[in-house]
């Protein structure tokens, strides 16, 4: 939480117009944090398309796969995951199977 706290101001929570996002409660905490909410149109699903892909690839390449003997290491499993294997060596074919950081570079990891 210490590290949410330092870049609130410039925090940008994007989500759809579930009731939990929408509630006075939580809107009120976004504006006392400093946060801004975005919100898609009523109805329309696919902005959050690529973040709902990255979840299921998450849970279906990773979480269902193990189990985790503490949040330590759950936390540290995923941050392999997102920032090693998802970014450096996993291909994804919507980049003509580069990895995402070989499409945004051009550097290869190997």
């Amino acid at each position: 939480l210490e590290n949410q706290k330092s870049i609130s101001g410039s925090l940008i929570l994007h989500s759809d117009q579930g009731s939990q996002y929408t509630s006075k409660e939580f809107t009120d905490y976004c504006a006392s944090a400093g946060i801004t909410q975005s919100m898609n149109k009523a109805g329309y699903p696919y902005d959050n398309a690529p973040m709902e892909r990255y979840f299921n690839t998450l849970k279906n390449e990773l979480l269902y796969l193990h189990e985790y003997s503490s949040e330590e290491v759950l936390y540290s499993s995923i941050d392999e995951f997102a920032y090693v294997w998802y970014n450096h060596v996993r291909p994804h074919s919507y980049n003509g199977y580069k990895t995402p950081f070989e499409a945004r570079t051009g550097i290869s990891n190997y």
